[in-house]
């Protein structure tokens, strides 16, 4: 488990760039009309990667406060 803030803020940082990565994906799929399974997959993996930068964010927040 992530405990440090410095492993934390990476954490998030690979999140992020893996979430906008899914992105261009995504919408390159979407646009194609191309295997809708892998779509559907890619957009699971998606929100679940929202759900982990959400809880890194709210694990840095009271750091960002004081």
């Amino acid at each position: 488990m992530l405990t440090d803030r410095d492993s934390l803020l990476r954490k998030l940082h690979e999140l992020r760039s893996e979430h906008r990565d899914l992105d261009t994906v995504i919408a390159r799929l979407a646009d194609g009309g191309l295997d809708q399974l892998q779509l559907q997959r890619l957009k699971k993996r998606k929100l679940m990667l929202k759900d982990e930068v959400s809880w890194l964010e709210s694990r840095l927040i009271p750091d960002n406060i004081a």
